[in-house]
């Protein structure tokens, strides 16, 4: 069969399930397509053929014996910050590049334990600082929509796998929109589920109040199948939250668009910088949702201006505190013949991290060093709260909240933004990680030069099977997250 990577989630389970292909044909597929396209796209950092051809047959075995379960046999791929044992675990950065992960990430112990297969592990903004996945050692990725453009970050290597059909569905991770922007830019579906719905034991920590990781693929659906393997508590993470999680696959049609109340912040639609084309996207989707039942309410978001200031103090605080860890002396990258134990851990760190990690610890540091520590990160805290009040009262009278996933389409590789260019592109995303909310990613059309336009739905607390079930039914009425990239067409 040639055209497996057109198959769904739910369609490659059920022809796996019935024999119609087996887990090997259908790894040996996508390992061929990695072969053939990702030179272009460069997406995966490390592929992993050897053992997923091993997975696969172990997988084969089970669905013959009777013991597989739903996505036993499906393929994926892992954002390179999930630990993977016995396989390189890089976080995008030179400073990993050596580091051969002893253990597995409970994301991916689960996607073993469901029979997933992993393909590999793609690319992404070093320590998933950054939003194009220019900011990689292994250099950028292309956007497979057009491959003079960025895939969006830091997630790019997942979304640029999934939109290149060289993964049915990747894991990512979203510190500040990591998820939903190259969702976005990509023209996919990606879900940051609420804070604590997915365990982090694993996944190397840039900042640990704000990073989640979720699921990246084609549809709702898809993402569902993914969640599902995903969710759930975690003895091993502190900051798991032992609450029961939904079955997302059945819950798809749980919740009716008719009557559902969402609301549209005036202030989202008045940013400077939101492309015309972006917002016209938005707007028709937000008709079509209310053609279908939906009612739309103007809300107030009166933070919107302490977003950006405010994740721009505490994330960097957080990155400073955590990648301390990164010395030189216990694992990673080691500076060579140094002069003495100063001398290491200057030049291992200063030559290990790349520019945009160096100024974003250095920024970390100043906030939380000795005089500025009240006057910087309590007081970014303080704003965080106030941030979180403003989306809890919004909540109390609607259902959702709706916003363009990012402020543009996909920029060109290259672009040279301003740091203050780049960090007012996350100006939709960042207020949700601040505030621990979920949200998802819809595709919802194209601009003028074709590069996909996402719609943004972020929902209250442990609200992900609303979130996904509300797309769910806007994809059955429209085909947007069918739509393909040109360099997956062509190399059908």
């Amino acid at each position: 069969m040639t055209d497996l990577h057109r198959l769904s989630i739910r369609e490659l389970s059920e022809g796996l399930a019935g024999a119609k292909f087996s887990s090997r044909e259908l790894t040996e597929h996508y390992l061929k397509r990695i072969e053939k396209i990702d030179a272009q796209v460069k997406s995966y950092v490390t592929v992993t053929a050897e053992q997923a051809l091993a997975q696969a047959d172990a997988t084969d075995a089970a669905i013959k014996a009777g013991t597989a379960s739903v996505l036993t046999g499906v393929p994926i791929a892992h954002k390179d910050i999930f630990c993977t044992q016995g396989i390189k675990t890089t976080a995008g950065s030179k400073m990993l590049d050596n580091f051969i992960s002893p253990y597995d990430a409970t994301v991916v112990a689960k996607g073993k334990a469901a029979g997933l297969v992993t393909l590999g592990k793609v690319n992404m903004d070093e320590f998933a600082m950054g939003s194009t996945s220019e900011n990689s050692y292994y250099g950028a990725t292309a956007n497979p929509w057009n491959l003079s453009h960025v895939p969006g970050g830091s997630s790019g290597g997942s979304a640029a796998a999934v939109a290149a059909d060289l993964a049915p569905f990747a894991t990512g991770t979203d510190t500040g929109g990591s998820i939903r922007q190259p969702a976005s830019f990509c023209g996919l579906t990606g879900l940051k589920p609420t804070y604590g719905r997915v365990s982090r034991f694993g996944m190397i920590a840039y900042a640990s109040s704000l990073d989640q990781g979720g699921p990246m693929a084609r549809s709702a659906e898809d993402c569902a199948y993914l969640m599902n393997v995903m969710a759930g508590h975690d003895a091993k993470d502190s900051t798991s939250v032992e609450k029961d999680i939904d079955n997302y696959v059945a819950n798809l049609n749980g919740t009716s668009v008719k009557g559902l109340r969402i609301g549209i912040p005036k202030q989202y639609f008045n940013v400077a910088g939101l492309d015309a084309d972006v917002k016209a996207r938005v707007e028709e989707s937000l008709k079509k949702l209310e053609e279908m039942g939906a009612i739309l309410v103007e809300i107030d978001l009166t933070m919107t201006d302490a977003y950006v200031p405010t994740y721009y103090l505490i994330a960097p605080a957080e990155a400073s505190s955590n990648l301390q860890r990164f010395d030189g002396v216990r694992y990673g990258y080691r500076a060579e013949n140094p002069v003495d134990l100063m001398d290491l851990y200057k030049r291992s760190r200063s030559e290990g991290f790349g520019k945009e990690v160096q100024q974003r610890i250095l920024i970390g540091t100043y906030a939380l060093s000795a005089g500025y520590y009240d006057a910087y990160y309590v007081k970014a805290q303080k704003v965080r709260r106030l941030i979180q009040q403003d989306f809890l009262k919004a909540f109390e009278s609607v259902d959702v909240i709706a916003a363009p996933a990012a402020p543009t389409t996909a920029y060109k590789i290259g672009a040279n933004l301003s740091p203050v260019e780049m960090y007012l592109g996350d100006i939709y995303t960042i207020a949700v990680n601040l505030a621990g909310l979920p949200a998802i990613n819809a595709p919802v059309g194209f601009d003028k030069d074709n590069l996909p336009v996402g719609l943004q739905l972020i929902g209250n607390y442990w609200s992900e099977s609303q979130l996904l079930s509300v797309v769910h039914q806007y994809q059955q009425a429209t085909d947007w997250h069918t739509k393909r990239a040109a360099i997956a067409e062509e190399n059908a």
